[in-house]
């Protein structure tokens, strides 16, 4: 479908909490002049479009003393993003995916189509007619809202049995996530009732994996990789599985892209840390963030090598109202989140009938001994892996506003060619505009 003219990037620099943020960010060589900044004109190869899900400023700042050092990304701030959808201030992830993919508003809820129901080409839809490879990648099931508005069209966010079929009618090369039970049909305990999606996708040439090892040994430049029935582990919990990491799937994903002499475009979600600002679960929040950190640092280093290669890191929306110190103190003990070594749905989980166990399981998992109030609460509330959330963000002196998004603005981060077209105050609909622009190809 056509495309509105790709729209201008403001230009000049940014004044974000006391940081200069211009178009010379990147790292700078010996003699002072910046390292690949991407300042010229040429023509992007490949893009890497990296979603932090429900990540914002002060997910960043917390990470970054949660790390004790600057993330792979900050060093490449350009701006920031307005996330706002058709139907109101603040976003869900299809409305805010769709905006980001196909750079049309839309309501919350609506993935690849518009508020009337007319569906629109993404910008890894152009690409695909461009002749280029196309990749999804995500910890959440790979039909999850983000990646599905890139490869689909539906007007409900949930029909993720209809996202599934849709990537390959429309050529996507490379799917990495979770969401076995979408490629299924009912007969073999999934969800999609007539097609087995599997077998049809490695008749069309798709390798196929299921674990870790099999996604190192992949050769293909199809792959198909499905490494749970329903979403991947968090990164907590990762290390019990034989689940790939997210810098795992990254790195096999631009193999196997590569491939293609025509270039690609590759999207790479982490899902979870807004599953982890909805839960107020700060230890799963900063360790899925460490997870995505680990992937850009692949995509950066892939692209300071190829010198064509333009990577793109944006938040869709701000998750939970997170804070960085709480409870009226001038502070933060971010440390505290290193002990943790469970998510809180999992020590929740592990409690007995009447929840008498409470302090040996958050000393367990949280090396955290619990006042007789904390312990109560735990007991007593409706929800006990919020609860136990609670308990631990407020000794990490990290606070929450809601137990949804907010309408916040997010920084735009970008390394490599053309990176300078991502800088000043954007729309989130700008994003694909410029990728495009950058590509030079028809959006």
């Amino acid at each position: 479908m056509l495309k509105k003219t790709a729209l201008l990037a403001l230009s000049g620099g940014l004044v974000l909490s006391g940081i200069a943020i211009g178009t010379q960010n990147e790292e700078s060589t010996a003699s002072g002049k910046p390292d690949w900044a991407g300042q010229g004109n040429e023509k992007v190869h490949n893009v890497i479009y990296m979603i932090p899900d429900g990540y914002n400023a002060s997910y960043a700042t917390n990470y970054r003393w949660f790390k004790g050092e600057e993330s792979s990304f900050d060093p490449f701030v350009k701006g920031l993003m307005q996330t706002y959808s058709a139907d109101t201030e603040v976003t869900d992830s299809a409305a805010a995916g769709t905006a980001m993919a196909t750079g049309e508003k839309t309501n919350n809820g609506m993935v690849g189509v518009t508020p009337d129901g007319e569906q629109v080409d993404s910008i890894l839809d152009a690409a695909e007619e461009a002749g280029k490879s196309t990749g999804l990648v995500a910890t959440s099931t790979i039909t999850h809202a983000t990646p599905a508005v890139f490869g689909s069209s539906v007007e409900s966010r949930g029909n993720e049995a209809g996202i599934a079929p849709q990537y390959f009618e429309n050529g996507v090369d490379v799917l990495l996530g979770g969401g076995r039970d979408y490629f299924l049909p009912e007969s073999e305990g999934g969800k999609q009732p007539e097609l087995n999606l599997i077998e049809s996708a490695e008749a069309d040439g798709y390798e196929y994996v299921t674990n870790s090892d099999e996604l190192t040994s992949a050769k293909s430049g199809k792959l198909l990789g499905l490494f749970a029935d329903d979403a991947m582990a968090p990164e907590l919990e990762r290390g019990e599985t034989d689940q790939p990491s997210l810098a795992d799937m990254t790195g096999a994903a631009l193999n196997a892209l590569e491939q293609d002499k025509d270039g690609f475009f590759l999207m790479v979600e982490g899902s979870q840390i807004d599953w982890a600002g909805h839960a107020h679960d700060a230890a799963w929040a900063m360790n899925d963030t460490k997870a995505f950190d680990e992937a850009v640092a692949a995509a950066i280093e892939y692209a300071k090598k190829d010198k064509n290669t333009l990577v793109v890191v944006a938040g869709d929306h701000e998750t939970g109202g997170m804070s960085v110190g709480s409870n009226g103190e001038y502070d933060l003990n971010i440390d505290v989140l290193h002990d943790v070594k469970a998510t809180g749905d999992t020590m929740a989980a592990e409690l007995n009938e009447d929840r008498s166990n409470a302090r040996e399981i958050v000393k367990e998992y949280a090396n955290i001994e619990l006042t007789e109030e904390e312990a109560a609460l735990i007991e007593e509330t409706d929800n006990a892996a919020m609860a136990i959330n609670e308990v631990i963000s407020d000794r990490a002196l990290v606070g929450w506003t809601t137990s949804a998004h907010t309408g916040v603005d997010v920084p735009v981060y970008a390394y490599g060619a053309q990176a300078h077209k991502f800088s000043g105050l954007l729309n989130n609909t700008d994003l694909p505009k410029l990728m495009g622009e950058a590509m030079k190809i028809d959006f």
